[in-house]
């Protein structure tokens, strides 16, 4: 699988193109802001896009989606718990920021699903926390994980936002993330590449 890491925005996203060596199908993850920059990532590595995927709708991992899904013409997928969110351009109205609105999702991401692109698949995790219908994506061959902002590299998502929750995002590192085999890239959502097995040896938050 390869993958694209750009860092994007005033927050300083990570957005993510992954795709398949053989056919060069791929996903975008998160398409935060810069748009150009994302499209242009795509055109110089001649990928072509199956899907828009957020790990969740606040508005540092959204401001892209349209301009994205409808140059590309690829859906856009969501948790519909977070729905609400999107709907509420991301909460960026908290932060005295603006971010263009969002139309409802072309899919609905479900806990279990499977993305395919060329040979690649992702499965979506359920990891809520940092909000309520917060997912992560699992390349199980692979050994990749896509987890937005659940787990970080020495760190946790926040959970003093609205819809966060401190019990579901302990829940989500512990019960499900942790079980991924320890080799696991994390790639996150901000920050720097990590392992499962490194966060469970020394994540202050967790040890």
């Amino acid at each position: 699988m390869i993958v694209k890491q750009l860092i994007v925005g005033p927050l300083l996203t990570n957005c993510y193109i992954a795709a398949c060596e053989d056919t060069l199908e791929g996903v975008v993850i998160d398409p935060g802001d810069d748009a150009p920059r994302i499209l242009g990532e795509i055109e110089a590595n001649n990928f072509t896009i199956k899907y828009v995927l957020n790990t969740h709708a606040h508005f540092d991992h959204i401001g892209a989606n349209e301009i994205i899904r409808k140059r590309l013409n690829a859906p856009l997928a969501l948790h519909p718990l977070d729905i609400p969110l999107l709907k509420e351009k991301g909460g960026a109205m908290m932060f005295g920021l603006d971010s263009p609105q969002g139309s409802d999702p072309d899919l609905e991401l479900e806990e279990g699903m499977v993305l395919k692109f060329g040979t690649c698949s992702l499965k979506v995790l359920l990891t809520p926390g940092h909000t309520p219908g917060h997912v992560s994506f699992f390349a199980e061959e692979a050994k990749v994980l896509f987890d937005g902002d659940v787990l970080f590299d020495g760190g946790i998502g926040r959970t003093d936002l609205p819809g966060g929750s401190m019990t579901d995002i302990m829940y989500s590192i512990n019960e499900v993330l942790f079980k991924l085999p320890d080799e696991t890239i994390v790639y996150s959502g901000h920050g720097n590449p990590t392992t499962i097995g490194q966060e469970k040896a020394t994540n202050p938050w967790l040890v």
